[in-house]
């Protein structure tokens, strides 16, 4: 197996990575990488159902789309992403279990005890620590996974406090759990480089591993495939399943009801009611959203066209 510490940090390139050496590397690989601020949505989810959209805008926190299922995580530098990418004869040979026991047993060499929660987690003191997910391609699996080693909890809780009611629709919603970092359950004084650099030193003591850095040929086909998929509006919000949006807005005694059908992030039917716009500039709201896409930036832009005093508030409400 070769081993990749992986030293870029902007989340749309690691997750072009990791699809990259899936489809185009033939070896075993384990793969460690940290990013900035990043909300990361399973494939078949809805991102902005899962996401606080008002604080991850204002906090310029990055919104990613993963290729494997599951629910909503999210990274920051005190957050270590581990992948292994792993050729099997067949579907049955993959298990969870096969992937979350190397990340528990070099746990317990730094006398932490970790367990499966039974959906896909792993828990320390009863408390989330890791969240992972899987992705097959052809005769290859993708398990991936985070580890919250010194995160800012506060920060996570804050990005992914979705408000339950406003979307409606098939996509695949996340399972919220009570989460914990890992520090405060070591001894000694740790850096997130310092676990980082000790889980893949876990792997290299196997004389089969070896370390492996990315070559230029490598980065370059990266580059591509994250400024074509990982980094696009299209794939990280318009690849959303299709839904139904519902919300009630008031402001100095005014009232507005918004319903929008929106399919690939587009928006195909909207209807705004209520006395905060007269009813000219609602009709032509409603004429003037639909083909635009459910954005912040888009979204403004359209009522600033009929109500130029636009405020955060207002844009928010669409969201």
């Amino acid at each position: 197996m070769i081993c990749i510490h992986q030293k870029n940090n902007d989340p749309y390139f690691c997750l072009a990575t990791e699809e990259y050496l899936l489809k185009n590397f033939s070896e075993d690989i384990f793969m460690i990488w940290q990013s900035h601020n990043t909300v990361v949505v399973g494939k078949h989810q809805n991102a902005l159902a899962e996401i606080n959209y008002p604080f991850v805008h204002r906090k310029k926190i990055h919104v990613a789309r993963r290729i494997s299922g599951g629910g909503t995580v999210f990274h920051d530098e005190g957050n270590v992403n581990f992948a292994y990418i792993k050729n099997v004869k067949s579907t049955t040979d993959i298990s969870f279990k096969l992937f979350t026991t190397p990340i528990v047993e070099a746990l317990a060499k730094l006398g932490i005890t970790a367990s499966s929660s039974g959906r896909n987690d792993l828990l320390v003191a009863g408390k989330k620590i890791s969240g992972n997910a899987e992705h097959v391609f052809k005769n290859r699996v993708l398990h991936h996974g985070t580890v919250l080693f010194n995160s800012n909890l506060e920060q996570l809780e804050q990005a992914i406090k979705a408000v339950p009611g406003k979307y409606n629709g098939k996509a695949v919603q996340s399972n919220r759990s009570e989460v914990t970092n890992i520090l405060p359950f070591m001894k000694g004084n740790w850096t997130t480089d310092d676990f980082s650099s000790f889980l893949i030193d876990v792997q290299l003591k196997n004389p089969d591993n070896s370390f492996y850095e990315l070559n230029e040929k490598d980065v370059l086909s990266i580059q591509k495939l994250t400024a074509e998929k990982f980094n696009t509006w299209d794939w990280n919000f318009g690849y959303s399943p299709k839904y139904s949006f519902s919300n009630h807005f008031s402001d100095v005694g005014k009232k507005l009801k918004i319903e929008l059908q929106v399919e690939k992030g587009k928006i195909k039917e909207a209807h705004i009611e209520g006395d905060y716009f007269s009813g000219k500039q609602a009709t032509t709201l409603n004429k003037t959203l639909v083909g635009a896409r459910h954005f912040h930036t888009e979204i403004r832009q359209r009522l600033a066209d009929i109500f130029p005093e636009v405020s955060d508030e207002l844009v928010f409400a669409f969201f």
